[in-house]
């Protein structure tokens, strides 16, 4: 078996079962395959095979771009060695140059003759990136050499080579020096590799790795035998639920199947068969979507056994044993009060564990209290730890899924379900809603939705004011209907928080803002107190010893508007609120939320008069998705996203179409803007930010060639690498650049930006700690994260460090290893995160292979926009092809590589790279705050 195939096997049951029957360790390293009768090993390619595969194999593309690698790196293995009598001597890394100095460096490389009676003479010494179809600036020249002097061993031959360049990153090249035997009437070639750095040297060794990455097996958990339960906080008592939650366990068969080792692909092709339906429809959506939670769940809980601890201590204070976890403070792992932790003593019986309950959560550690059981602690006493998946998110999504609710007018909208609306004039209670058409037309269909319509979508674009929409559509239907009942939902605290406080929030001349009799917040008891921001707290209700809870049924009842999390809405059913009681649900930033999770409410609280109303964007980043076999089967797509993929909800198809399309850009500069409105939105977007803002970096020395143009690629030369057992890729040279721009624009006097002002958005999370550390002492409240992070955010500066920067990358394209820059959305939310100026650093070589990514760097590069010094590797008005990797790139290259195989190979006189271990995909996939 392969090698995920085998880390799969060992974390199955039948493997661990029998290693325990054995008395044996289900942790074993496999043995090399070797070939049979009956089967064969590709050493090129890494994988054994069945003999009747292997004619199809050895014909594959794969097989074959593999071979021709290999080929090209004997090649360059052959070329690098001394022969026929002659030793290239001389400094071939050229070590640091620090930017600040601006010196050149030469270095003079000597042939010389080891035997006696030598007779070959130097006929050309060149640079590798002078050669092929694309010529490359590194840097290097040759500055001197004399051709056709004999080298003998009283004469050697020089070669100097010199160096300059002024910006940050790592240059390399190679020289190939091209002799001839005179005697013999023949050529050969030898080579050798150039490197330097520039950069500052101490700036360099504070962020190379500190130990050399070593992949981490994943290794399978025992069998948990027998669990000694904690003891749970107060905090999981305080909600007054009339209802016990379903356990709804993984089905056994489902189980197997996910547990076996059988590939993705017949995974999933098993699963369609037996577990889903042949088609989802108001009958068999349940059924549907509770398969996709349960494999969802499946891939969440592996992920969290990356976290797993061993050899700790343990601190105790009073009843609670507090845990230090590493990456705490970034959710890596997220922990709430309420978790569970398995804890068991080093050497204890296998199988053995106790429960803690989370009851304390600090920056970098957790408070456990355990059963009174729990004994012989010490200060040195040491425990391995298992982290445990918080099932009450999935259990409240499957006792949604269980409800009698089945309203295809919700869940299947048709043309039939739409009613016509007769909008009457209204008094709008935000002035600057009023002067914004797409803006009314909204709000005005939500205030006259007739009872039992299909949900109307508001479509908000980056920058175009959907939750100041939103938030006066809720106002104007409190207006409208003084019996209206309004339920808000979105997925996250944040964006739950940001509806309640504009609720409460005055504006204009004489509204004033909810008041806590009208507008109720209602949080998961799992959140602390102080998280709740300072205007809410008159609008929740706590437990007396301040746990977060609910009020009596009648106060719930008298709320005209409850806001929650998607999650947190549960408790609206679970306290035994009746159906139908909400006239409205509101789903903020549905994108962001999977279909299971936006129903929670829909299902619980919807009957056949409730409106629906969505608001997001499926032009940007769905909700996070951990199963690869989940995201295929269709959970990443949204509630959101499915509805605007129907005809019913095509933009402008008519005036009853239950979608508005929010078209007023209030963020960005017109140039930042042109790019993804022209590509995502069909170029409707209208920029009318504020000119003040937007315009603050123009004339700046940050643009390089076009003082009017704010968007900025930084081309860099680097490396990308990994450290210690962590899979996640930083780049030293990009997190250099990084900071660079940042120093520049805290210390320029005229263009000057706070902290505040500035983002940075990284697709590795190691890349975002070794910018943060860089940081340190130079502008430690700069946000620096993923795309997911940054969702829905802004600032005046976005600095985007792509990473990638494998300078193999024809072989890397192939691997297909490109996730973060071929993916639209993330692309899409990274570029309109910025309102005054966009600064995008990265390897065009790599960045290239991608359609969009090559159109957009087109884009900057006809703008005047491009820098550093690497310069665009291809014809900028050339004509793209879309879909996948840029084809000619990669064929371009492949000419190239080929080309140098064969000019070693016919001047030769006279290997193969380990296969690469393949990344935890979900490493760097950001954690979602479970409650």
């Amino acid at each position: 078996m392969d090698m995920a195939s085998w880390t799969a096997h060992l974390s199955g049951h039948k493997h661990n079962s029998r290693a325990l029957n054995k008395g044996l360790s289900p942790h074993i390293q496999p043995d090399q395959a070797i070939s049979t009768d009956h089967t064969t090993v590709c050493t090129s390619c890494n994988v054994h095979l069945k003999n009747h595969f292997w004619a199809g194999h050895i014909q594959g593309k794969r097989h074959q771009a593999r071979e021709r690698f290999l080929k090209y790196r004997s090649a360059l293995d052959e070329a690098e060695k001394d022969k026929n009598g002659l030793c290239v001597e001389g400094g071939k890394d050229l070590g640091y140059i620090d930017p600040a100095s601006n010196a050149r460096k030469e270095i003079t490389i000597n042939i010389k003759c080891t035997i006696p009676f030598g007779k070959s003479v130097l006929r050309e010494a060149i640079l590798a990136s002078k050669q092929g179809s694309r010529p490359v600036e590194t840097g290097f020249k040759v500055a001197s050499v004399v051709y056709g002097t004999p080298i003998t061993p009283t004469r050697s031959v020089a070669v100097v080579v010199s160096f300059y360049q002024q910006f940050i990153g790592r240059y390399e090249d190679r020289l190939e020096l091209t002799f001839e035997d005179v005697q013999l009437q023949k050529r050969f070639l030898i080579s050798r590799h150039l490197h330097v750095i520039i950069g500052n040297q101490h700036e360099y060794e504070a962020l190379r790795p500190v130990i050399p990455y070593v992949p981490k097996p994943r290794i399978a958990r025992d069998p948990e035998v027998h669990v000694v339960e904690g003891v749970a906080p107060p905090s999981t008592r305080s909600i007054p639920y009339v209802a016990p939650l379903p356990r709804a366990a993984i089905p056994g068969h489902l189980l197997t199947v996910l547990n076996g080792t059988d590939p993705t692909k017949k995974q999933i092709e098993h699963i369609k068969r037996i577990h889903l339906p042949k088609a989802v429809s108001c009958l068999t959506y349940s059924r549907h979507f509770k398969n996709l939670i349960w494999i969802e769940e499946h891939r969440t809980e592996a992920d969290l056994a990356r976290y797993d601890m061993h050899d700790v201590v343990l601190e105790r204070h009073n009843q609670y044993f507090y845990l230090g976890i590493p990456g705490l403070a970034e959710k890596r792992p997220s922990v709430l009060i309420g978790d569970k932790i398995l804890v068991q003593r080093v050497n204890a019986q296998a199988g053995n564990w106790f429960e803690g309950h989370v009851h304390v959560v600090r920056r970098d550690q957790v408070g456990l209290c355990f059963h009174t059981s729990f004994s012989g602690w010490s200060p040195t006493q040491k425990y391995n730890i298992r982290f445990r998946l918080n099932r009450i998110v999935m259990r409240r999504q499957h006792q949604a899924l269980d409800s009698a609710f089945e309203e295809g007018r919700v869940l299947f909208p048709l043309q039939s379900h739409v009613k016509g609306i007769s909008p009457r004039p209204i008094v709008f209670c935000n002035p600057l809603v009023a002067g914004n058409a797409p803006q009314v037309k909204a709000v005005v269909s939500i205030a006259h939705l007739p009872v039992g319509s299909p949900p109307f979508v508001v479509f908000g674009p980056p920058g175009t004011g959907k939750t100041i929409t939103i938030v006066e559509a809720i106002r104007q239907v409190l207006k409208v209907n003084p019996s209206a009942k309004i339920l808000a939902c979105a997925p996250s605290n944040s964006a739950a928080d940001l509806i309640a406080q504009r609720l409460c929030t005055k504006v204009g001349t004489s509204t004033v803002g909810m008041d806590p009799n009208a507008l109720f917040r209602m949080y998961a008891p799992s959140r602390n107190k102080e998280q709740a921001p300072t205007e809410l707290r008159n609008h929740v209700y706590t437990t007396q010893d301040g746990h977060f809870s609910v009020p009596l049924m009648a106060r719930m009842k008298s709320f005209r508007v409850v806001v929650a999390t998607c999650v947190a809405a549960s408790m609206a059913a679970g306290i035994g609120m009746p159906r139908g009681h909400f006239t409205h649900i509101f789903l903020d930033e549905a994108g962001q939320a999977t279909e299971p999770e936006a129903f929670i409410s829909i299902k619980t609280m919807a009957d056949p008069k409730t409106n629906i109303i969505l608001s997001g964007d499926p032009k940007q980043l769905g909700p996070i998705i951990r199963s690869p076999i989940a995201r295929i089967l269709g959970l990443e797509t949204s509630y959101l996203e499915r509805l605007m993929n129907s005809d019913v909800y095509e933009v402008g198809s008519s005036n009853d179409a239950p979608v508005v399309k929010l078209t007023k850009n209030f963020r960005s500069h017109h140039s930042i803007l042109k790019f993804p409105n022209e590509r995502f939105y069909s170029g409707d977007l209208e920029p009318c930010a504020d000119p003040a803002v937007t315009n603050s970096f123009l004339n700046s020395p940050f643009l390089p060639n076009n003082p009017r143009f704010p968007v900025v690629f930084h081309a860099v030369s680097g490396k990308d690498d990994r450290e210690a057992s962590s899979p996640s890729f930083f780049n030293i040279e990009e997190v250099l650049q990084v900071v660079s721009y940042v120093r520049q624009l805290k210390e320029s006097r005229k263009f000057r930006a706070s902290d505040n002002d500035i983002g940075i958005i990284a697709p590795y999370h190691a890349q975002c700690l070794k910018i943060r550390n860089s940081l340190r002492n130079v502008a430690d409240s700069i946000k620096v994260g993923s795309v997911e992070e940054f969702q829905g955010q802004e600032r005046k500066v976005i600095i985007i460090s792509t990473v990638r920067s494998s300078k193999d990358f024809v072989e890397y394209d192939l691997r297909h290893t490109l996730g973060f820059v071929a993916s639209p959305r993330r692309f899409n939310v990274a570029v309109t995160r910025a309102q005054a100026l966009l600064v995008v650093v990265g390897n065009p070589h790599v960045l290239g292979l991608d359609p969009l990514w090559r159109a957009f760097l087109n884009y900057i590069y006809n703008n005047d926009g491009w820098t550093g010094p690497i310069d665009i590797p291809w014809n900028p008005e050339e004509e793209l092809e879309e879909g996948g990797y840029d084809v000619k790139t990669r064929m371009q290259a492949e000419q190239d590589m080929n080309e140098f195989t064969r000019r070693v190979e016919s001047m030769t006189l006279g290997n193969a790279e380990d296969g690469d271990v393949e990344e935890d995909a979900n490493v760097d996939r950001p954690w979602r705050d479970a409650e």
